[in-house]
């Protein structure tokens, strides 16, 4: 079941909008990205953050992030 296209300014100034940028080629795309609100993505965080710390190879990772937060 189809849904009849709202005729609303708003949604009628969103659709025109839409429209000029598939006219200059572009195409809308959906992103799901994870939720760093949620306790699970605290959880599962925490949990990596521990794995990585205990990580014999955690002295040579961290060297190479603080080399990047020094590069400005």
């Amino acid at each position: 079941m189809a849904r009849q296209p709202s005729s609303s300014p708003t949604a009628i100034r969103v659709r025109a909008h839409r429209q000029r940028l598939r006219e200059q080629g572009l195409r809308p795309i959906q992103i799901w990205v994870p939720d760093v609100r949620s306790p699970q993505f605290a959880e599962q965080a925490h949990l990596q953050s521990l794995a990585l710390a205990a990580s014999r190879h955690e002295a040579d990772d961290q060297a190479f992030i603080d080399e990047l937060a020094d590069d400005e």
